[in-house]
């Protein structure tokens, strides 16, 4: 069967690119490289400018300054702007943006509609993307006959016919269902990658970005907050903000601080003022009433309220989640720690100890949220 040449995925800069829209803001001075052939997750909550970002880079949108490279080409900047299909970039829509009047088949070659490669070979290109992407048994339905996963893979499949190095993704997911969303994300990474392109993805849910990413931007209020691997965006977050977005069980303000090491300080918190929490140090050695713990699920052990160490609690709430159960634990004085994860199940009322991972609390200052 005729193939293509797999595309050469490449590079994207961005340098102090700002937008503003009837003087709001909704970039402020954003810079980031992103390598050839890597899969950027861009994440934020509403509002955060990474809609923004990717309709930037896509040429959707004109930066009101600031320069946007592609594959070292200037699309972007002071007296600069190429056009979207001058870009050499696909795009995969939220609303997944398919002709209502063309079959799936005729969808999916759209992209190749000017190509200079025989018919023959757009063809080829076509039925293999069709079993690709497991949709050959709808190729002669329409939009208006497909589910949404079913929509969204006609989607995936025209981005990917269009041999391009650079593929941008406007929360492909978020108009599906759980099991459909699980099963359409591992797909989208695993063709993305096969096909040798670039990925910039945008997304709200820190879980979808951390399965999918190499590396991940967090955004917040138009400004790359930390750019990173999403081991090290988890680990080590470098403010608050990142360290909230990203998943916490709780977060409490810090009584006193007893000892500190480069990495790690060792604090009490008002309602167990006798038991000290170790966690990783981000604080800067601020003063005190500007410190917190923040507390990741994944740090928090539950044990029987007669184990040796710990802080005393109460279940408030249990759930079943199917490979175990996530608690909801009073530790005292308004103070509550979520989405705790045991196999053993605590009833609710029952008395507990919890016990803190150090590699999972961290202390920050919060000062930054007063200004």
């Amino acid at each position: 069967m005729p193939t293509f040449e797999r595309p050469k995925p490449v590079g994207v800069a961005v340098a102090s690119l700002s937008k503003t829209f009837n003087g709001k803001v909704a970039l402020n001075d954003v810079s980031l490289t992103i390598d050839p052939g890597s899969f950027v997750v861009l994440l934020g909550p509403s509002g955060s400018g990474k809609t923004t970002m990717l309709r930037c880079v896509a040429g959707i949108e004109r930066p009101t300054s600031g320069t946007i490279d592609i594959n070292g080409t200037r699309v972007a900047g002071p007296k600069t702007f190429v056009n979207p299909e001058k870009r050499g970039v696909a795009m995969v829509f939220q609303d997944y943006a398919l002709w209502p009047h063309l079959t799936v088949r005729r969808n999916i070659a759209f992209p190749l509609t000017n190509s200079e490669r025989s018919k023959e070979v757009r063809h080829g290109r076509v039925e293999g993307l069709l079993e690709r992407v497991g949709i050959a048994h709808l190729a002669d339905r329409y939009p208006n006959e497909l589910s949404g996963g079913e929509q969204q893979r006609v989607a995936l499949a025209r981005a990917l016919a269009a041999d391009v190095g650079l593929i941008l993704f406007d929360e492909p997911l978020s108009n599906l269902d759980a099991d459909r969303r699980e099963q359409l994300r591992l797909e989208i990474a695993t063709l993305t990658r096969e096909a040798g392109a670039t990925a910039i993805y945008i997304t709200h849910d820190q879980s979808e970005a951390f399965a999918l990413a190499d590396y991940v931007g967090v955004l917040n209020k138009g400004s790359l907050i930390q750019f990173d691997t999403p081991e090290i965006v988890y680990r080590r977050p470098v403010n608050c903000f990142v360290t909230r977005f990203t998943g916490i069980s709780g977060e409490f303000a810090v009584a006193s601080v007893h000892d500190r090491t480069d990495e790690y300080v060792e604090v009490s918190l008002p309602f167990a003022p006798s038991h000290h929490v170790r966690a990783r140090a981000n604080d800067n050695g601020d003063r005190l009433e500007s410190l917190k713990l923040f507390v990741r699920s994944s740090g928090v052990a539950l044990n029987g309220e007669t184990h040796d160490q710990g802080v005393g609690g109460e279940v408030v709430d249990v759930a079943f989640t199917g490979r175990g159960y996530e608690h909801v634990v009073s530790v005292g004085e308004g103070a509550t720690l979520t989405k705790i994860f045991s196999t053993r199940r605590f009833e609710r009322a029952a008395h507990v100890k919890v016990s803190f991972d150090p590699s999972e609390c961290f202390v920050m200052n919060a000062r930054e949220e007063e200004e």
